[in-house]
């Protein structure tokens, strides 16, 4: 199975493509930064939206894993934009017939550290550990979208483990 993470970002979406083995091994195929080069709101959109279809294209990905937006926000417009980048990345993978599964970062951190208050560096540090990466995975958009990515595997491993009650 080969998983896309996306940490959606009107300034830097970050995105890590995971492949993970019949055996549960997981494998880093790619990671990087979406960074759009517009002050304008819809050529940013659109910029995301190329490049996240580019990725899909290039990977193939099963799956798309995305963080969700959190449930507060100091400033409530910044969930409204957030909501725009998160539409076009939705769009995208649509096209291509992919599901999206969002995790929220609590459950994130939970899935890759144990603790679901654990912090960025906490974070970077377990991806590398898990992914067997040489060097810290960074920025922490990167980091967050490949603990997305590995959050989802560890979801359906359980999934197919444990059949869903009728």
């Amino acid at each position: 199975m080969r998983i896309l993470g996306i940490d959606p970002g009107l300034v830097a979406t970050g995105y890590g493509v995971i492949d993970v083995s019949p055996l549960n091994q997981l494998e880093c195929r790619a990671a990087g930064v979406i960074r759009p080069n517009s002050e304008e709101l819809a050529n940013r959109l659109l910029q995301i939206f190329e490049q996240m279809t580019q990725l899909l294209r290039e990977f193939a990905p099963d799956a798309l894993a995305m963080e969700d937006l959190y449930t507060t926000y100091s400033h409530p417009r910044t969930a409204i934009l957030m909501g725009h980048a998160r539409g076009v990345i939705f769009l995208a993978g649509s096209q291509f017939g992919i599901p999206v599964t969002n995790y929220a970062p609590t459950e994130v951190k939970r899935a890759v550290t144990s603790h679901g208050h654990a912090s960025k560096d906490q974070v970077q540090h377990m991806v590398q550990r898990l992914l067997r990466l040489p060097e810290l995975p960074t920025p922490d958009h990167v980091s967050d979208a490949l603990a997305l990515a590995i959050t989802h595997s560890y979801r359906e491993r359980m999934r197919r483990l444990v059949p869903a009650k009728s």
